[in-house]
């Protein structure tokens, strides 16, 4: 009698859970190496870090890592409908963080302008609503090429109509502490300073 009680104990709780999770919203991370937890712990990543501090803010979300290493804004653009047709349910929000890639290899701005684009209008096309991550290209650049690459972003989200967080590695990208030692990705401190910073965005993108 004592293991049906708990049996039941147990069903009842999941019976009374599954809503919960019916409810979370979904919220998918989309970009290269800064997403994906380059040389992190599965733990220490964008995502796991995102869906944690979304939840303690009182979101009820779980953000899927579609972050790849070594991503350019093409090889996004080429993966974004298999990754949106892949997933079980339509995203309550997107975040584009692509660019990087494109600027370190002196990739043309048209180029990348170009990719960021087409993301945009394939996912407005689908009615998924965005946030954009800007990136700003490295001052060995050379001037011109640094001040087309900035503008790609705000011109962007203006031509869009959607939110823009400026700069994925705003506080980080400076500070070696909360680096690699490659200084360019960053370490699990860093992203915990990348969360902190544009949290306030994916909580307003959600509705909350």
């Amino acid at each position: 009698m004592r293991r049906l009680i708990v049996h039941a104990a147990a069903l009842l709780t999941l019976f009374v859970t599954l809503p919960a999770y019916a409810a979370d919203k979904l919220v998918v991370a989309f970009g290269d190496s800064l997403m994906a937890g380059y040389q992190l712990k599965p733990s220490e990543g964008f995502a796991p870090k995102l869906e944690a501090a979304l939840r303690k803010s009182g979101v009820p979300a779980r953000v899927h890592n579609a972050g790849v290493s070594g991503d350019t804004t093409a090889q996004g653009k080429a993966r974004l409908g298999w990754v949106l047709n892949a997933l079980k349910a339509k995203p309550d929000l997107v975040i584009v963080e692509l660019g990087a890639n494109d600027m370190l290899r002196g990739l043309p701005n048209a180029q990348t302008r170009t990719n960021l684009d087409a993301i945009l209008t394939e996912l407005k096309r689908r009615k998924i609503p965005i946030l954009l991550a800007g990136m700003q290209a490295s001052p060995n650049m050379g001037a011109a090429y640094t001040r087309e690459f900035n503008a790609i972003y705000p011109a962007l989200a203006r031509k869009h109509a959607v939110p823009l967080y400026p700069f994925f590695l705003a506080g980080v990208a400076t500070n070696r502490a909360l680096l690699l030692k490659d200084g360019m990705h960053p370490n699990a401190r860093g992203v915990d300073v990348i969360v902190r910073g544009i949290l306030p965005q994916v909580r307003k993108g959600l509705g909350r």
